[in-house]
């Protein structure tokens, strides 16, 4: 019986994993395209036949940050669950990510892009303004249908929500990735649920 190669890699992807890897095992450190070269084993010249410049390769992992996390959004979403447990699940889902991928952490709280070109820092933030819309739009959604109260307005609700998941991500770079970003989320979710639900009556 044949046994099934694994699939190959382009060498787009190849770069990509290299920058995240690079990120992950150098906290704190600029990435160079000279470094980034010798880590994939190409040229630097290969470099810019696939990436015209390192924003663009940035630009590769922010779209892959955006893309697996609201993929898996829109599948919360659409499920049966209620409106406090899609927040639970949305946030959980954005604090697992970070502790699986922490160079991604780090292009998140927009370490790793110290002295790159502002674009990348504004997609960044839009991404977290996405993210905190979602949030906003569910709580919404969820008084409409389920009569879900909340503790002030929703803007402000999603707000808090995301900046304590925003908190940890920050925590978690700080650290140069020894604290988790996941550590203890079991036992401060309820909490932070109920500064921002009121009880049903």
């Amino acid at each position: 019986m044949a046994v099934k190669e694994a699939p190959k890699v382009s060498r787009y992807e190849q770069i990509l994993q290299a920058l995240a890897q690079m990120l992950e095992v150098n906290p704190g450190a600029r990435i160079t395209t000279a470094a980034l070269a010798k880590e994939v084993g190409v040229s630097e010249a290969a470099l810019y036949r696939h990436f015209p410049s390192k924003a663009r390769m940035f630009e590769g992992l922010i779209g892959f940050i955006e893309d697996t996390i609201f993929s898996r959004v829109n599948m919360i979403i659409a499920s049966d669950a209620d409106g406090v447990r899609q927040c639970e699940q949305i946030l959980t889902l954005l604090l697992a990510f970070v502790q699986k991928n922490p160079g991604m952490a780090r292009i998140l709280t927009g370490d790793a892009l110290a002295g790159e070109t502002d674009r990348l820092r504004t997609r960044v933030n839009q991404f977290f303004e996405r993210l905190e819309t979602q949030l906003k739009q569910i709580l919404r959604e969820a008084e409409a249908r389920e009569g879900l109260r909340t503790q002030t307005t929703a803007g402000a609700c999603a707000n808090l929500m995301l900046a304590t998941a925003e908190g940890r991500i920050r925590q978690f770079v700080r650290s140069e990735f020894k604290r988790s970003p996941i550590e203890q989320w079991d036992d401060q979710w309820p909490r932070l649920a109920a500064a921002v639900f009121r009880p049903a009556a």
